[in-house]
């Protein structure tokens, strides 16, 4: 039996993990309704609103934009993460402390707020292409991200690995690449699972970084659903959580979420 004290804490646990996955139960069954509107509960079940998405060419073409926009932030994301936290837990630089806050800054904004600042100061000001504009927006969404992660990993590399290697004769090149980045590939694949996850799935600067001729797959919803209401949006659901879920799994299987996580 629970103790008295701890009735209150397990309760309220209970109810947070309730209130976070019961909607995505509602979603995963309602995917598999025979109604030609999305309702819960479901009066019968049919596969067919998953071969609906098929014969939409806006959620595929919107599939494969958001899969390349998605990799291509999370790799600029890791090319100027690595570097700079090697220089920031490395180089005794001055104003440390602020450039690690400047780094971090993206995350402390709302996503909204970035995206109409990025709209206005690139698209509007600059005349930047929309495409060049939504990539630096995701990769400013996905930098924090790889930041604390690698900074997390280097702070608990001994140096003295990088130090010996030195006492050797190894070029700083060579150590950097040899010595350094194997020991910290945990947390650059971490960082970019999870970079790619937050890019692929971002709404709020995608929106405001958006054109005619620029579909991705939130925005191929968001339009779908001005005038459908069936449960196709669902069914994409369901699979965006299906990959989220397998690339976690496989992560687990091949590194292991610990040795990522710490």
């Amino acid at each position: 039996m629970f103790r008295p004290k701890y009735r209150g804490t397990t309760l309220l646990s209970v109810l947070t993990l309730a209130f976070l996955i019961g909607p995505l139960i509602v979603v995963f069954i309602t995917a598999f309704g025979s109604e030609t509107t999305i309702t819960f509960p479901i009066h019968g079940v049919t596969g067919r609103w998953f071969q609906n998405i098929g014969k939409q060419p806006d959620f595929l073409q919107g599939f494969q934009t958001s899969l390349e926009i998605a990799l291509v932030a999370s790799l600029g994301a890791l090319l100027i993460g690595i570097p700079a936290v090697y220089a920031l837990t490395r180089c005794h630089l001055q104003y440390q402390t602020w450039f690690q806050t400047i780094f971090l800054s993206p995350a402390f904004v709302p996503e909204i707020v970035v995206g109409f600042a990025l709209y206005q100061g690139l698209v509007i000001t600059c005349h930047f292409p929309l495409i060049l504009a939504l990539l630096l927006g995701h990769i400013l969404l996905c930098l924090p991200y790889t930041i604390r992660l690698l900074t997390a990993s280097l702070l608990l590399l001994d140096p003295h690995l990088e130090e010996a290697a030195a006492i050797y004769g190894c070029p700083w090149k060579t150590t950097f690449i040899k010595v350094v980045l194997p020991n910290i590939y945990p947390s650059i694949l971490g960082a970019l699972s999870l970079s790619f996850i937050t890019s692929f799935n971002n709404i709020p600067i995608t929106l405001f970084l958006n054109g005619p001729d620029l579909n991705l797959l939130p925005t191929a919803i968001l339009n779908y659903l001005q005038n459908n209401y069936d449960p196709t949006v669902s069914a994409i659901s369901v699979i965006l959580m299906l990959i989220t879920a397998l690339l976690m799994v496989l992560i687990e299987r091949i590194l292991g979420l610990k040795s990522i996580l710490n």
